[in-house]
């Protein structure tokens, strides 16, 4: 992690080599009221599908969602560059766990964020969400270094330095430090970034005439519209409350509007479920949501972009098949989705 400036030390872990986080400097008033701002950091809110083990993907998404500059793309690199992703990694100096924290700084960063009632940066969940803490916190300190003058850079290039070096190189330099080891793992970070980022994160467009994008690629067919119906499985008449779109299981399901997801996770019902909250639209409140999906891209807090890959086409819940069940909520309440896509 973060060193008082200096030389270089590095370990074989993982068949890979991990920078050792040394003991963090104090950090100085790291202000709240600094909106760190992903100014040219070129990364999408999404993973690769298959770039991340399985078993840590929800984390390195949530972890990625806790502010704007620090992805889930720059969590998952820094823990290829620092850990090699074995939770087990201890250094020479005694960093820790994926994250490879050092005890002092555990204190600071660490919390229960699993509820297994301890906090360890040997547990996968609880490290990588400090590691997002941490470097979000970075990222604002940098920011307002660069609003007061004290250093130039992007802001994610500044605040992987202030990891490793310490925030008071970055001041001291006005930028990156000219410390090899330093300048190494920032251009070590950057180079492993789009391993791990999304392809679909590409924004998309909402065509001329409609209110939201298509949520799936090309021109899916509907299979089942808005309106009552006979429900398949519960086998009563009911409202079916958005719209089937026939898509085999894995494909892209995506945001159809720019918004903040509010809701990623399972719902008895809907299986796999994410919900993304545009806000006002003509006076009234619009959400969307995305269900029965195979796997989740996304994580509560996040901002998604038109376009932008939410989770994959599944048939999770109350379903007899792979399908995309979309859904648009105005001011709470269901409505028929195909006049916001522009199918009626």
């Amino acid at each position: 992690m973060s060193k008082s400036g200096g030389g270089a030390t590095a370990w074989v872990v993982g068949g890979g080599i991990a920078a050792v986080m040394m003991p963090v400097i104090m950090m100085v008033a790291v202000s709240g009221d600094v909106d760190a701002q992903a100014d040219g950091d070129g990364v999408g809110g999404g993973l690769k599908s298959g770039s991340v083990p399985a078993q840590y993907v929800p984390w390195v998404l949530k972890s990625g969602a806790q502010c704007d500059v620090i992805k889930p793309a720059v969590i998952a690199a820094q823990i290829e560059a620092e850990s090699g992703w074995n939770p087990n990694a201890k250094s020479p100096v005694g960093a820790e766990g994926l994250s490879q924290f050092m005890p002092g700084t555990w204190k600071t960063w660490g919390r229960d964020d699993d509820g297994n009632g301890r906090a360890s940066p040997y547990d996968p969940g609880d490290a990588i969400m400090a590691q997002g803490r941490y470097d979000c916190a970075l990222a604002r300190q940098v920011e307002g270094y660069k609003k007061r003058g004290k250093a130039s850079g992007e802001t994610l290039d500044l605040a992987l330095a202030a990891y490793n070096a310490g925030p008071g190189a970055v001041e001291q330099y006005h930028g990156i430090p000219p410390y090899t080891e330093t300048q190494n793992y920032v251009a070590r970070i950057k180079s492993l970034i789009p391993k791990y980022a999304s392809v679909d994160d590409a924004p998309g467009k909402i065509p001329p005439g409609q209110q939201m994008a298509l949520p799936l690629p090309g021109k899916p067919q509907v299979t089942s519209p808005y309106g009552m119906r006979m429900h398949p499985i519960l086998h009563v008449y009911k409202l079916h409350t958005g719209i089937d779109f026939a898509a085999p299981a894995g494909t892209p399901f995506n945001a159809a509007r720019d918004g903040k997801v509010t809701f990623a996770g399972w719902s008895r019902g809907y299986g796999n479920r994410v919900v993304i909250s545009h806000g006002t639209i003509d006076g009234r409140q619009i959400s969307t949501t995305y269900n029965h999906m195979s796997s989740l891209n996304v994580a509560v807090g996040q901002q998604v972009k038109v376009g932008q890959r939410v989770g994959a086409v599944g048939s999770t819940g109350y379903s007899t098949g792979p399908h995309a069940h979309f859904e648009v909520m105005q001011d709470g309440k269901y409505v028929d989705p195909a006049p916001w896509l522009g199918l009626k």
